[in-house]
């Protein structure tokens, strides 16, 4: 009775080294497949990507690193866009980018990812070596509600002016790149296009006037766009007093031919401390 007892004890300690075996074994894969599924062709197009969160810690990695958009997207997958902690360092990034490397979907994530991120070297507002009150305040705004030609979400940044005055501000390039686009339109007023390297187009709106600016001409980053203003919301060209003084930024991509908009604030906060200094007119 004694001998069959602990056979039966055997036997359910060794069904229960085999549950913990499997358990072992298989909980990490089903967590790493769960992960993996984070990742696919259309993770650009989801309101997850398009609203570019940034922690603190992120903020620091970003700084630290050569390829801010890189590093973006893998911390992004990471802690699934902020959701989860992550102990993503710059010691372990290379790994992590190699897991994430092999998946489908990596490629066009990636280029996304930088096209937002790492053409960025200025703040698009100057600052002013002779004029302490010309300050510029912004606010994470996107998707905030808009009224004007109906009900829609605030597709980019508005860098508002201490100074309500048209034509003080200059407004600069944050990119290198090739102006696409010139002229009015009727939500952004005097607006230009600018398409940079890794494919991003880097919206300037509102503006009061243009440098020696036209279609085609080559930028650097810090180079000269116009003055912020208040021109916009009317079908006719030079309106202007519908609102205070600002620059609305924005910045678009286009995977697949399908324009999608994403949040600049990030980027913006990115380069906050990056402004060309001059003398205000």
């Amino acid at each position: 009775m004694i001998s069959l007892r602990k056979a039966k004890y055997s036997q359910i300690l060794f069904f229960l080294f085999l549950l913990v075996l499997a358990a072992a074994i298989w909980i990490p894969r089903l967590k790493n497949s769960s992960r993996d599924g984070r990742l696919s062709e259309e993770i650009i197009f989801s309101a997850d990507f398009r609203s570019q969160p940034v922690s603190d810690d992120m903020m620091m990695l970003l700084e630290q690193s050569d390829s801010p958009g890189e590093t973006a997207g893998i911390f992004w997958l990471e802690s699934d866009f902020l959701r989860e902690k992550t102990d993503l360092s710059s010691d372990n990034l290379a790994e992590r980018r190699e897991r994430w490397a092999v998946l489908p979907g990596w490629n066009k994530y990636l280029s996304a990812c930088r096209a937002v991120w790492d053409d960025a070297v200025y703040f698009p507002v100057a600052q002013a070596s002779n004029r302490l009150d010309t300050t510029v305040t912004y606010e994470n705004s996107w998707m905030f509600g808009r009224s004007y030609g109906g009900d829609r979400g605030h597709e980019g940044t508005d860098i508002m002016a201490s100074v309500n005055k048209r034509g003080l501000y200059p407004v600069v390039s944050m990119t290198d790149g090739i102006v696409e686009s010139k002229g009015w339109l009727e939500l952004g007023g005097y607006r230009l296009g600018i398409r940079a390297p890794g494919g991003a187009y880097f919206y300037y709106a509102h503006l009061d006037s243009y440098s020696d600016i036209e279609e085609g001409d080559q930028v650097k980053a810090g180079d000269l766009l116009g003055y912020m203003g208040d021109t916009g919301y009317s079908e006719t060209e030079g309106t202007t007093g519908n609102f205070p003084v600002h620059l609305h930024m924005g910045i678009y991509l286009y995977p697949d031919g399908r324009e999608i908009s994403v949040n600049p604030y990030p980027v913006l906060k990115y380069v906050e401390n990056d402004r060309i200094k001059c003398n205000f007119r």
